[in-house]
């Protein structure tokens, strides 16, 4: 969950992913590129499958329906998904690249622009894809982190997790090498999340200039951004379907995380 377990490139596709026999035989043929532990390297979405793989073994439910029955539903998020539905895919709004796409800077692997248009194919969305295939509106993304700020409780009452599971999560295990490839700056990683700091580089993590040093979460591919943030309460969820340059993307998302963090104040 650090993105430091040395198979950044494991990657499973079409006719792997739609079973748990075929994400195992697709395990099966990754190769560690380093020692784990001692790089980092962006997992994009290798992280994210072997965490369901864990969940379906420690709790003896399929992943999506784990996702759902007990953190999604008791949320009252009704209207996020993983793993789509085939009867909501006219609701979805297709991705597209508004300029001519490129890669992103720094090794993120499987984030090509070809493999963001595959989430545009019905059979991607209902597979779930962890990592990159969740589904909702920005009102949902925002009210997802409502609980995570609020020691593990929603608005009407429901315990999501405990406080002290969410203070674990959150707090950052940056070493040395936790460098965003891109532009050097240190990028503060907690267990899949990313936490704003007060180092002065918050912006340069997705949470704009005026957040609290606790605020965590992360960003998409395309500019999506949620967060949350302890000290306020207040949390975040922009949603966009085009993508543009990483610079444009990053700026604009400084702009609106500094305005969403202190539009309570």
């Amino acid at each position: 969950m650090l993105h430091t377990g040395g198979f950044p490139q494991g990657s499973l596709g079409p006719g792997e992913w739609e079973t748990r026999e075929g994400r195992l035989a697709g395990f099966s043929r990754w190769r560690l590129e380093w020692e784990p532990g001692t790089q980092f390297q962006y997992h994009a979405t290798s992280l994210h499958w072997v965490l369901a793989e864990i969940i379906e073994r420690r709790t003896g439910m399929e992943f999506r329906k784990f996702i759902r029955e007990r953190i999604i539903a008791p949320m009252g998020l009704e209207q996020m998904y993983l793993g789509l539905p085939e009867d909501l895919n006219s609701r979805v709004a297709d991705v597209l690249h508004v300029e001519p796409p490129e890669p992103p800077p720094g090794g993120f692997g499987e984030v090509t622009p070809e493999a963001i248009l595959a989430f545009n194919q019905p059979s991607v969305r209902a597979v779930g894809v962890p990592g990159g295939g969740g589904i909702a509106r920005a009102a949902e993304l925002a009210m997802f982190y409502q609980p995570l700020v609020n020691g593990g409780v929603t608005a009407n009452g429901n315990r999501i997790m405990k406080a002290e599971t969410i203070e674990f999560a959150t707090t950052p295990r940056t070493k040395e090498f936790h460098r965003d490839p891109a532009l050097g700056h240190p990028i503060n990683r907690a267990l899949a999340v990313q936490v704003a700091g007060d180092d002065g580089n918050s912006h340069l993590r997705g949470f704009g200039r005026t957040c609290s040093p606790r605020t965590f979460g992360h960003g998409g591919a395309g500019g999506q951004v949620g967060w949350g943030d302890p000290e306020t309460g207040i949390s975040l969820g922009y949603c966009t379907n085009g993508f543009v340059n990483w610079m444009t993307e990053g700026r604009r998302v400084t702009a609106i995380s500094s305005l969403a963090a202190v539009c309570g104040l």
